[in-house]
């Protein structure tokens, strides 16, 4: 009776009463070559790619092979244009892998056995998966795919692809080193701050849009936690500190003439015709309060002037209606300009 390789690791299976014969086909050199590649498989392989193409990478009958490795990685001795799918030979071979796509061209590798699911391995990454050896409906399966772990896991570096959830803490996640970057796949970074009942609302932080930016800013938060109606205020470079709002708007001026104004004023128009100018060179969180004090009788407009920013978003001055009472023009960014 002939020796059969119906195995995972397709090692000679040596039939009753063969193997009496001399080297190499003794019972004992046979022994030892299966013993070997039973070592192999605990071991590291490479495979390499020859050509440009789809390829399978078969495990052979009673001998050495790199597919028969527990780690494995897969090389190509050409630069890869395409994704290409790698079948895992034969069908029926049910065995577990570390698989390391480390070819050129920086293309993914899609791993296969039969008609059911496949595992597709990014280049420079690897994955554990194993083949069910299914036969023709055979599938390459994700082994980490809903994985648990228990106990402390440290990651040197970790990737997240969609969505992370972290939880089962008292005090949720925990960073031992200061620095955390929120970065995005095209729209604003943002946090938001879910309420205790269901998850039900939240209140978001989010960035400014890249349109508004012309560098990047660094806010400093104070030391201590200020005084009763305090706000945050910021010193012009980023500074933050806690600072207490004067009461009411600042004393009145009248203004009967055109001219330029200064932020934190309150300007009164006392004639119709005029123009006022906003500041030049604004920064984010000036204020001109500007009222119309022509009186009832009033009939002509008067027109405040941009100075160069826009206002609520637009390049275009300001006509204060006669029939106006007062606005409050804060200046916010480049973007908006002043906000009405």
């Amino acid at each position: 009776m002939a020796s059969s390789y119906i195995n995972d690791l397709r090692l000679e299976l040596i039939a009753v009463g063969e193997g009496a014969g001399s080297a190499p086909n003794d019972w004992g050199s046979k022994t030892n070559t299966n013993l070997t590649n039973i070592a192999a498989a605990f071991g590291p392989g490479t495979e390499n790619l020859a050509s440009d193409a789809n390829a399978t990478l078969t495990l052979t009958d009673g001998t050495a092979d790199a597919m028969k490795s527990l780690c494995l990685k897969v090389t190509s001795g050409v630069s890869l244009t395409a994704p290409r799918v790698i079948s895992i030979a034969p069908n029926t071979v049910a065995k577990l892998w570390f698989i390391e796509n480390a070819t050129s061209g920086g293309q993914s590798l899609v791993f296969s056995q039969g008609s059911g699911g496949n595992v597709t391995i990014p280049n420079g990454q690897t994955k554990v998966v194993y083949s069910d050896g299914a036969g023709s409906g055979a599938a390459v399966v994700d082994a980490l795919t809903d994985l648990n772990i228990s106990g402390t896991t440290v990651l040197a570096n970790a990737t997240v692809s969609t969505t992370a959830t972290v939880g089962g803490v008292t005090n949720g996640v925990e960073i031992t080193q200061g620095a955390i970057a929120l970065k995005n796949g095209g729209t604003q970074s943002k946090i938001d701050f879910y309420c205790e009942s269901s998850n039900a609302h939240y209140t978001r932080l989010q960035s400014a849009p890249h349109s508004a930016y012309s560098g990047n800013i660094t806010l400093t938060l104070p030391a201590s936690d200020g005084n009763a109606d305090q706000v945050l205020a910021t010193d012009g470079n980023g500074v933050m500190s806690w600072a207490t709002l004067a009461s009411g708007y600042p004393a009145p001026t009248l203004i009967g003439t055109s001219g330029t104004v200064a932020s934190s004023t309150f300007q009164v128009a006392t004639a119709g015709s005029i123009t006022i100018t906003l500041p030049a060179s604004p920064s984010a969180g000036d204020y001109v309060v500007v009222k119309d004090g022509t009186g009832a009788a009033a009939t002509t407009n008067f027109t405040v002037a941009r100075n160069g920013s826009n206002i609520a978003s637009s390049a275009t001055d300001l006509t204060f209606d006669k029939n106006f009472a007062e606005i409050v023009m804060t200046y916010v960014n480049s973007t908006i300009g002043w906000s009405v």
